[in-house]
């Protein structure tokens, strides 16, 4: 099968590595067809560089549906336009905050999240009750970790990174990590093999996820919330959704 990864923010070094642990996880016959966004912001930090970032990102997905991909997905934990790319898309849509909470509810009673600012936390929050995953979420942490300090991340942050994880364990009582950027699909190697429980990659879990979806041999309904978007006139640099 083949997969579109679309990283939402315009870092094509975070693009390559997301691309690595990717095709890492995947099946020998899964080919993952990464890509990033002409324009946008070069990390994605807050609720304006998700909408920015938004318009870019569903310009990809129709890319990659006209490519005739079997899935997408959405390489950022705001899980950003995901309904809107579902309503784009036939194949299936999977962002990776989802995916990680969905991996963690299968292997822990209660998981925890550690992501990079704290400014990010509410939006953590609102998509753990949007997708019905609050009352199996031990705690948020942030590291404040910046997103592009994590292409090269320092001894230092690396630390802050395991301490708040250590921290989710033993306070908070998570049994499971969910890392919270996508940016960090890198570190969960190390982190694992130096923490307790188990470290859930939202990138690798949305690639399986992916794959048994394709498996299966299913698609995005497209009746009701899903369905084909109402056409109607675009003006300007967004006309050609004028159909």
């Amino acid at each position: 099968m083949r997969i579109q990864l679309i990283n939402p923010n315009t870092s094509t070094e975070m693009t390559h590595a997301m691309a690595l642990s990717a095709q890492s996880a995947a099946l020998e016959t899964t080919q993952i067809i990464a890509c990033t966004p002409e324009h946008g912001p070069k990390s994605i930090e807050c609720a304006f560089d998700e909408v920015i970032a938004s318009a870019a990102l569903l310009d990809l997905i129709e890319q990659g549906k006209l490519q005739g991909v079997d899935a997408h997905i959405i390489a950022c934990f705001g899980d950003p336009a995901l309904d809107a790319a579902r309503e784009l898309a036939d194949a299936p849509v999977i962002g990776i905050a989802e995916a990680g909470f969905q991996t963690a509810s299968l292997i822990a009673h209660r998981f925890g999240v550690v992501t990079t600012l704290s400014r990010t936390l509410p939006a953590s929050e609102h998509l753990l009750q949007k997708y019905g995953h609050q009352h199996k979420c031990s705690g948020l942490r942030a590291t404040d970790i910046p997103v592009l300090a994590l292409e090269n991340i320092e001894p230092d942050a690396y630390q802050l990174l395991k301490t708040e994880c250590l921290a989710a364990i033993e306070q908070d009582g998570a049994e499971a990590i969910v890392l919270g950027c996508a940016g960090m699909s890198a570190l969960v190697e190390k982190l694992a093999e130096e923490l307790p429980v188990p470290i859930i990659d939202g990138v690798v879990a949305a690639v399986k996820l992916a794959e048994s979806l394709h498996q299966l041999g299913l698609q995005t309904s497209k009746i009701g919330q899903y369905g084909q978007r109402i056409s109607k006139p675009f003006i300007g640099r967004y006309a050609h959704w004028s159909k």
